[in-house]
């Protein structure tokens, strides 16, 4: 719920009431995300949704619109640590596109994360790596950060 809500509201609802709200758009018909599985077990999660439905990217000192174009938006990738390092999160990154592209989308955009040294602690990851995005067919499109690449795919038709 973090880019889908101002600091102060994601404050308030800290905890229980952020999972009612997330659940509130999955109960509206809404998809969130996408989900990666392997033997029956989740493992990997994709945040993706038009870019108007994340309104913290708009005041983001690096991630605002790199043009006026409908663009979807993935703001969250995370693979169980069990689960990392075998090609999820590519497989995430390949399923959002499928999912955009079902839905109309023709441009999706991923803000991703590009470590200083050799490795970035996981918890800082969760935007998704770089390498991640460009195994997926994704280009590098604007970099305001020496870390924070903004990724674009464009959907033919």
């Amino acid at each position: 719920m973090w880019w889908r809500l101002t600091g102060r509201e994601f404050d308030a609802g800290r905890g229980e009431a952020n999972r009612r709200a997330m659940r509130s758009i999955v109960d509206s018909g809404r998809v969130p995300g996408i989900l990666a599985y392997r033997d029956g077990k989740p493992v990997g999660w994709c945040s993706v949704a038009p870019r108007s439905e994340f309104p913290r990217l708009s005041r983001s000192r690096i991630l605002w619109p790199v043009d006026d174009q409908e663009v979807w938006s993935v703001v969250c990738l995370f693979v169980a640590r069990s689960d990392r390092r075998c090609g999820i999160a590519v497989r995430l990154l390949e399923g959002a596109v499928e999912h955009v592209a079902k839905l109309g989308g023709r441009v999706i955009e991923g803000y991703a994360v590009e470590p200083k040294g050799d490795r970035m602690p996981d918890v800082f990851a969760y935007h998704g790596p770089v390498s991640a995005f460009l195994a997926a067919g994704f280009e590098e499109v604007v970099r305001r950060s020496p870390t924070r690449p903004i990724m674009r795919f464009l959907i033919e038709d």
